[in-house]
């Protein structure tokens, strides 16, 4: 586990099952828990599971995680996950809330380098919001 690494700064591990008990006080959260896309399924079944995950976590950072607590969304699709995160929890400012979009950064670079038919290292500035 993480405390076999003996990271200098891991002050200890909880593990736990309960929202408000793994984000009490917690000045930084990495939610990378996320339903994935299964085959045939529907993207708006994947987004009613991924509103029951986010939810939850939003709200239960709202009731017990400091009001300073950066948030790190890293479950897709992370930039909808990340906005409904940050809406069950009002407490915290919004600015609190990112999301880990690389992927959707360099396929978009992809995509944009095999339309003009350039190398994709010539794409820059892409930015994904």
């Amino acid at each position: 586990g993480l405390a076999d690494c003996a990271l200098p700064l891991l002050s200890g591990v909880l593990p736990t099952f309960k929202p408000e008990e793994a984000f009490k006080d917690v000045v930084a959260a990495f939610l990378v828990g996320a339903m994935p896309r299964k085959e045939g399924m529907e993207r708006k079944d994947l987004l009613a599971a991924n509103v029951r995950i986010f939810k939850e976590q939003g709200q239960a950072m709202d009731k017990v995680a400091r009001k300073d607590v950066k948030v790190l969304v890293v479950g897709n699709p992370a930039n909808t996950n990340a906005l409904i995160c940050s809406k069950y929890a009002p407490s915290i400012p919004k600015e609190n809330f990112t999301a880990m979009t690389r992927l959707d950064q360099n396929r978009a670079q992809s995509q944009l380098a095999a339309k003009i038919g350039v190398p994709v290292q010539n794409v820059k500035n892409v930015i994904i919001w």
